[in-house]
């Protein structure tokens, strides 16, 4: 059997209980076809980059898949029909990824820091006072009466 890894996006304005439900059809759609899911990741409702369907967030899923080729065909098939799903990406791959996927890790990263994904621009720097006429600055050179 070969090695897919299937991200899918469903629509911004359904539950996330509703996108667990989704994903647990998916991967008993491929178990029932002979397949295995072995990792099942919710990355949560992230913005994308242009508008699809009139949507402007989704809420992404990643499935790593150990399933023959015609199970995985079925599955995008069922997909594409559902019409909470938004947007779905199949790719074969060489081996499956052990341990949380590169979106999850760099997740985590991010609330270990102080001051989150900000970089460390959480304060702003103090302002400074500009002088005002007449405060320290010495009158206008010109006319001396």
């Amino acid at each position: 059997m070969a090695l897919y890894e299937n991200i899918f996006i469903a629509r911004q304005d359904v539950p996330a209980t509703q996108v667990e439900t989704l994903t647990n059809q998916f991967s008993e759609l491929v178990q029932g076809l002979g397949g295995t899911v072995s990792k099942k990741e919710y990355w949560g409702l992230r913005s994308l980059a242009f508008r699809i369907k009139k949507n402007r967030k989704g809420h992404y899923t990643l499935l790593n898949i150990d399933a023959p080729s015609a199970a995985v065909k079925e599955l995008e098939r069922t997909m594409s029909i559902n019409e909470d799903i938004i947007r779905f990406l199949t790719v074969r791959v060489d081996a499956l990824e052990e341990g949380p996927s590169a979106v999850m890790q760099r997740s985590s990263e991010k609330s270990d820091r102080p001051n989150g994904d900000r970089g460390g621009w959480g304060e702003r720097p103090p302002r400074r006072e500009r002088p005002r006429f007449g405060d320290d600055v010495p009158a206008p050179v010109g006319d001396e009466e």
